[in-house]
């Protein structure tokens, strides 16, 4: 057994760790946003285009520092995204004003941007045969960070108060450091950089059809996600419920997406990649449908479709970024960036006009709109060609 063999199990549980800590702090500012605009004084749709601008600096950015990762053996951008993601996403709302808040989630959300396409393509390194259970275990971690920081945040915002989130802080700069010791350095006769041309590597992926429907996939699966993690919290806030209410429910938005995300590469083995991803778009309209007929006047029953809506909405994320990296082989990171985060920045982008149109057209009316989207595109799917075809 060689040293990578021995240590690949060591490393993906290490980066998997690290990646449910980068998304516990990823998922903070969603549910409290309401509250800092309070205290900010600033309007839902303003909200949503700070959200959107920190979104955009998280996603958009991802293809380019998954093109350096590649071509360094260097784990700069793992420990560096934990760090700028763990420091600087708490102290936002101790923000005094709008300018150092945006000033304070930009350089938070660079943290997730630095973070995600080196890990994952670390994780696919490490893998080996096993890439999609260990993919499908990867996603599925950072998942159930990304549900359990509403639930800290609001927490914390509640029984300690908003101005103190920053205390959160110090478990990720101590997780970077053991991450420093633990995860191992490859060496050049491990791992080789591509050395691809930057120019003529994004031509290439980006002129590949398969991955550009693969991209589609990931946006709209994207679409459903973020517009109910950033709406939904005014909408709660409008009817009285306290912060650590609004935490929970996105708390279980995201961990049932994290049960989905983990059970899905199992779930592919029996029916195969298509129909989870099938499933997966046009199941969530009429979960949605039921939940604004009934959040009114069943709320409990009403959490738990918002919680089925979370599972199948990220159902098939894992399924669709192991099939766009074995599409593309050679560029693993760059494609984990595009599919993990260039797609959320596109949609991000459109989502900055998100708050705007649901206060002139009603919240539940816009997200029935969103999830209607998918559900008409997934007839699309059929046409996908998958890699074990």
């Amino acid at each position: 057994m060689n040293r990578l063999e021995k240590n690949g199990t060591t490393s993906i549980i290490w980066l998997s760790t690290a990646h449910l800590l980068c998304d516990v702090y990823g998922g903070f500012l969603n549910p409290i946003m309401p509250f800092i605009a309070a205290k900010l004084g600033f309007t839902m749709a303003v909200a949503t285009v700070i959200i959107s601008i920190a979104q955009i600096c998280s996603n958009m950015l991802q293809p380019i520092f998954g093109f350096f990762a590649d071509n360094i053996l260097k784990r700069f951008f793992i420990f560096w995204g934990l760090i700028l993601a763990s420091v600087f996403i708490p102290l936002a709302p101790s923000a005094p004003n709008i300018g150092v808040l945006i000033i304070f989630m930009i350089l938070g959300s660079l943290g997730g941007s630095f973070f995600h396409p080196q890990s994952l393509g670390f994780i696919n390194f490490f893998s080996g045969k096993n890439c999609s259970n260990n993919m499908g275990f990867f996603v599925s971690m950072g998942s159930a960070g990304f549900a359990l920081g509403p639930l800290l945040a609001a927490y914390i915002t509640q029984f300690v108060g908003l101005d103190n989130l920053f205390y959160a802080s110090s478990l990720g700069v101590f997780w970077a450091l053991l991450m420093f010791a633990f995860v191992p350095k490859l060496s050049r006769t491990e791992r080789k950089p591509e050395h691809k041309e930057f120019f003529n590597s994004f031509k290439e992926i980006l002129a590949n059809r398969q991955m550009n429907c693969l991209m589609l996939v990931a946006m709209l699966k994207s679409l459903v996600t973020n517009s109910s993690c950033i709406l939904l919290p005014f909408l709660w806030k409008s009817m009285g419920y306290s912060p650590f209410y609004i935490g929970t429910a996105l708390f279980l938005f995201v961990f049932t997406g994290a049960v989905g995300s983990f059970l899905s590469p199992r779930i592919e083995k029996l029916t195969g990649s298509k129909p989870i991803i099938y499933f997966s778009m046009w199941a969530t309209f009429p979960l949605m449908l039921v939940f604004a007929l009934t959040y009114k006047t069943m709320p409990v029953f009403s959490m738990v479709v918002f919680a089925l809506v979370g599972l199948t909405t990220m159902l098939a994320q894992p399924v669709v970024l192991v099939w766009a990296q074995k599409t593309l082989p050679e560029y693993k990171s760059i494609v984990a960036g595009f599919i993990n985060g260039f797609c959320w920045g596109i949609v991000a982008l459109a989502l900055s006009v998100l708050g705007a149109v649901a206060q002139k057209y009603g919240i539940m009316n816009s997200l029935l709109v969103l999830t209607l989207i998918p559900a008409i595109s997934s007839y699309f799917v059929r046409y996908l060609k998958a890699y074990n075809d």
